[in-house]
């Protein structure tokens, strides 16, 4: 990509991925970095942590607002779908809220990047698309069909739509690492909704690569999942309380509504689509004929737990990392 001579949209960039993706395309010198997001205070966060840098531009506005997604798209060459509700209680409690960000937010944004003859929009899904049992599982399974069927619009002029996948990033707002470090630094017990329960280990940077990876090789329809170690929750939990030197202490709530067990990212039905990519996997889209049969059972964090040690490299890399991220004094510092 020549990424000096690019326009960028980022919606939803004041999230946990959308600062560090700001970040990286800045590292990149890109022409423009454009921020559309509705949080005032975050956007004034970001504003002040990155002074000087006339290359970023803060627009406030909402998905849902077809105008003013028309007025960030113009002149935009690439775009990166960030902006979601995400967490799934609230979305189970307010469904129609998921329904009017996720699924016609993102439509709003799509056809509004089709309307401007974007050169690629790369949209971030989740593993909770993958078997939806929850309501925020179902608008981002709709939101990649979306997405993916602009590929085949009569109004496609050649913007080429593709989307991510990956579950949740450690050290992320809302993520297990800093609840449970909370709970800590409180002297509360872990409450822990399952045993048995399983999650991939994602760091930011893994995350940022996966989609920068998307940006250079998507060809349209496609999907890309990064292949990941998995860890018991359970096994987090004693990391963690051994790094704040207290004995693991830990109580079983049970699941909390919609909440999965494990994490899918490649289901069964696509198998037959998937093409092993080294470090990532791509899922052709139907329509495209291609059958690489590049993967035999589904992707699940069940199936790829690693060992204590791994567990530890990895929670120890997504705290370095995170360090580089964060606005000391603003709102991404109180995680």
């Amino acid at each position: 990509m020549d990424w000096p001579n690019l326009r960028t949209l980022v919606t939803g960039a004041t999230g946990s991925f959308g600062f560090p993706i700001v970040r990286h395309l800045l590292d990149k010198g890109v022409k423009e970095v454009r921020v559309l997001s509705r949080d005032e205070k975050k956007q004034f966060d970001m504003r002040n942590f990155f002074s000087g840098r006339k290359e970023l531009n803060l627009v406030i506005g909402d998905i849902r607002n077809r105008e003013g997604v028309d007025e960030a798209m113009k002149g935009i060459d690439i775009v990166f779908q960030a902006a979601a509700l995400k967490q799934v209680p609230a979305c189970e409690k307010h469904p129609m809220e998921a329904i009017r960000t996720n699924v016609l937010g993102v439509e709003n944004v799509v056809q509004s990047a089709l309307a401007h003859g974007v050169k690629k929009m790369i949209c971030i899904s989740t593993d909770k698309a993958v078997k939806p049992v929850n309501v925020m599982g179902l608008t981002k399974s709709l939101q990649e069909k979306l997405v993916l069927q602009g590929n085949l619009s009569r109004n496609n002029q050649g913007t080429i739509l593709a989307c991510v996948r990956y579950g949740n990033v450690l050290r992320s707002r809302g993520s297990v690492v800093p609840f449970f470090r909370s709970l800590l630094a409180q002297k509360k017990t872990l409450t822990i909704t399952d045993k048995a329960m399983t999650r991939f280990l994602l760091t930011l940077n893994d995350a940022i690569d996966l989609v920068l990876y998307a940006v250079e090789h998507a060809q349209g329809g496609d999907i890309y999942v990064r292949k990941s170690p998995a860890a018991q929750v359970l096994d987090m939990a004693a990391i963690l309380s051994e790094e704040a030197g207290v004995p693991l202490d830990y109580k079983i709530i049970g699941n909390y509504p919609g909440e999965k067990l494990h994490e899918i990212l490649l289901s069964e039905e696509e198998l037959e689509r998937v093409e092993d990519q080294g470090d990532y996997y791509r899922i052709h889209p139907w329509w495209s004929g291609i059958r690489p049969r590049g993967v035999s059972k589904e992707y699940c964090s069940a199936d790829a737990v690693t060992d204590i040690g791994t567990i530890r490299q990895v929670i120890a890399r997504a705290d370095r990392e995170f360090e580089g991220t964060e606005m000391i004094g603003g709102e991404f510092s109180k995680i």
